[in-house]
């Protein structure tokens, strides 16, 4: 009988995941992951989390235990995460926390008690191409997760099981309900782990210092004050607290870029070109199997600038050994630095890496 760990986080994707590893016949052990400590548990619900994960592995008749990887995380995701804020940068701590924590750690930990897999709720599948792994797109294509996987290598694949990836979400919360587990009607979370329920800048303003600075057009004119530019991103619009300028009257103004230098927020008018993009150039681009990427004439990739966006078609004009250079079919809006890029060829996610 194979053992699998699985990553038990107190939401119904793991508990469905952890149902269908022990019906499938797996020796399943439940693992919570401590990765934050947070003293305020009116912002970090983790407390309940971990008793509804408690619960959960009894009903289903798994042992439960807790392992906390608290140093780890400080060390591999959240001082990255604040580094890259301070630099101007958007990163993505869920990447990095999936490449340097659950894949990375908790792998290892997995291994070395003896289990042959771990396993987590992602939607997300390990597929074997041509005899490699290949991470490949969720059957929910509305959940998929391929994109927050996309820095994760073969060699972890091989040991890694997506229980959910051949199911619908409103699947798993039906399968959650008919076995009776406490999470089938838990709401999913959202946000970044470690912030938890607070708003983001109060959060901010706990681990990094704000320094407040001048709103300006591109011509340079002052039109308002910021209160930090880690509290900003390029593209946001809402919280800019300036009004109508005049001859720009009705201008929706957006985050056009962040001068480091002289610590400006420079924003234009909604829809000005200098927004959009249809080259970016992507630096220690990740490969998840080793697969050659390849220059092309047509559009015949297609390639997500964030999560939430669906993706666009895009080709590869240049390759070197240390970034790729893509060019999209349509350009695309409000690309920050620091965001990842996630390359797609059909199903088959190829990688990513962070966007200059």
């Amino acid at each position: 009988m194979k053992t699998v760990v699985l990553g038990v986080s107190g939401g119904v994707d793991s508990s469905v995941s952890g149902l269908l590893l022990k019906e499938a016949g797996y020796n399943v052990l439940g693992v919570f992951m401590h990765n934050w400590h947070e003293t305020n548990e009116e912002f970090c619900p983790a407390k309940k989390d971990i008793e509804d994960a408690r619960s959960v592995c009894q009903k289903i008749g798994i042992p439960f235990s807790i392992v906390d990887f608290s140093r780890e995380y400080e060390e591999h995701v959240f001082s990255v995460f604040k580094e890259e804020l301070k630099l101007g940068r958007t990163p993505n701590p869920d990447m990095l926390c999936n490449r340097e924590i659950k894949f990375g750690p908790f792998l290892d930990y997995a291994l070395s008690i003896g289990a042959d897999y771990v396993a987590t709720g992602h939607y997300a599948n390990v597929e074997i191409i041509d005899g490699k792994y290949n991470l490949t797109k969720a059957k929910d294509e509305k959940k998929d997760q391929t994109y927050f996987l996309a820095l994760l290598k073969e060699r972890q694949l091989k040991n890694v099981l997506f229980p959910l990836g051949k199911l619908k979400k409103e699947e798993v919360r039906k399968i959650a309900k008919e076995n009776g587990l406490i999470t089938a009607e838990k709401k999913d979370s959202t946000g970044i782990c470690f912030v938890g329920n607070q708003e983001f800048r109060n959060f901010l303003s706990k681990h990094l210092k704000a320094v407040p600075g001048n709103i300006v057009l591109t011509s340079g004119k002052k039109i308002g004050l910021h209160d930090g530019l880690i509290n900003y991103t390029i593209g946001q619009s809402k919280g800019l607290g300036i009004g109508g300028q005049k001859g720009m009257e009705g201008a929706k103004f957006v985050v056009l870029k962040k001068d480091l230098k002289t610590n400006e927020l420079i924003v234009a008018p909604e829809g000005c070109s200098e927004l959009y993009s249809k080259t970016v150039t992507v630096s220690d681009f990740s490969i998840v199997t080793d697969t050659k990427l390849e220059l092309s004439k047509t559009y015949n990739y297609t390639a997500k600038v964030r999560h939430s966006k669906e993706e666009h078609k895009c080709k590869i004009i240049r390759v070197t050994k240390n970034e790729i250079e893509v060019e999209f079919k349509e350009s695309q809006r409000a690309i920050a630095a620091g965001q990842y890029l996630v390359l797609y060829k059909g199903k088959i996610c190829l990688g990513g890496g962070a966007m200059n």
